[in-house]
């Protein structure tokens, strides 16, 4: 099998997504490849992925390798940090028979293409291992959640927006796993409710590709996009603490003005702390951010801040993470034949009360020799 492109590198998966074209065979450094970073990739509609990193390290079962395996993309695996650094931008590389050729010449160090055995061998390691991972998580969980509680119980200090969200409902979106397929589960819902729609970072653009606008942007602001920005009718940006605010410059060069939040926890969370501080009246998240898997991925070590505020806002939350999966919206033909009876039912009626159809109708009859 030939696979021939132009490799695009970044040591950013979901910066350098935003680049490729389907010609283009991406060259990352990106240890532990998570489903979502993987998903972006089939969404270049790459043909193979050259990782310099370890796809799957073996402390925890990430997914992206089955991902990308299981839609016939080829994983070349662990290259290796010279690699990264040697191979030039555009730079033709191709992949036949097992080897790899670097602008027509065969690059003679050795390669890794990651196979479907191989793959589940090293997971199957990484669910063995994932017990000290998972413990190491929990202690760290529980020490920050004790170091944190306070700010996170006590609000913090929300910044004012202009949004009013008292009474009303709030849908925050994150680019997390499978948030379109959530998001058109839950495009009903949207158009009945109109709720206020908050995009965290890159969820602001998630948004705009089903036509919404936010009403907010979240996030740091490194993966959202200059014209969702700009479309948006608010910007909170997420601050670190001791008030650093890396995010607000990129603001600002856009000419753009923004409410700074500094905040212990990840922007999701201080979206959901900011719509139940602010009186809404139903939370509904998509493509959050609420296991250990997707905290890892994430590289966090803990998850303190989101443990205490799912606590706090957990009454008024509804998290739609994975409802495409619970619901598919199909058309059945057990669905259509009781609409279609309840929809001839006024029609028959209509027609024996009213005498000159019914008239019409034996006309009709009688030209067809029915009578």
């Amino acid at each position: 099998m030939l696979v021939r492109g132009y490799g695009r590198k970044g040591k950013k998966t979901k910066h350098l997504v935003k680049l490729l074209t389907a010609h283009d065979i991406p060259v990352i450094c990106h240890e532990d490849l998570d489903e979502v970073a993987a998903h972006s990739l089939l969404e270049a509609k790459v043909k193979a992925v050259i990782n310099c990193d370890q796809t799957i390290s073996g402390r925890y079962p990430t997914k992206g390798a089955a991902v990308l395996i299981d839609h016939g993309v080829i994983l070349l695996d662990n290259l290796g940090k010279a690699f990264y650094d040697d191979m030039q931008e555009n730079d033709l590389i191709e992949i036949k028979h097992g080897h790899l050729f670097i602008n027509g010449q065969k690059y003679h160090k050795d390669i890794t293409i990651l196979s479907k055995k191989r793959m589940e061998e090293l997971l199957q390691n990484a669910h063995q291992n994932f017990y000290y991972e998972l413990e190491k998580f929990i202690e760290n969980t529980l020490e920050y959640a004790s170091k944190e509680k306070n700010i996170i119980l006590k609000g913090g200090n929300i910044p004012d927006i202009r949004t009013n969200m008292e009474n009303r409902h709030v849908l925050i979106v994150v680019r997390g796993c499978h948030y379109k397929e959530d998001l058109k589960t839950i495009k009903g819902y949207i158009k009945d409710f109109r709720p206020i729609l908050i995009g965290v970072d890159g969820g602001g653009d998630a948004l705009l590709e089903f036509g919404l606008v936010p009403d907010i942007i979240i996030g740091d602001m490194d993966s959202v996009s200059d014209a969702c920005l700009k479309k948006c009718k608010e910007i909170v940006v997420h601050a670190y603490t001791d008030g650093r605010a890396p995010g607000l410059d990129r603001v600002k060069e856009l000419g753009l003005e923004a409410k700074v939040f500094p905040f212990p926890g990840t922007s999701e969370d201080i979206a959901m702390l900011m719509a139940y501080e602010k009186k809404a009246d139903l939370i509904v998240a998509v493509g959050t951010h609420s296991n250990i898997i997707d905290f890892l991925e994430k590289g966090r070590k803990g998850m303190s801040s989101t443990m205490l505020i799912r606590l706090k806002v957990g009454s008024k939350l509804v998290d739609a993470k994975g409802v495409s999966k619970l619901y598919a919206n199909k058309l059945k033909l057990s669905y259509c034949i009781p609409i279609l009876i309840s929809a001839l039912i006024p029609i028959i009626a209509i027609v024996k009360i009213y005498i000159p159809i019914e008239i019409l109708l034996d006309i009709f009859q009688i030209k067809l020799g029915l009578k």
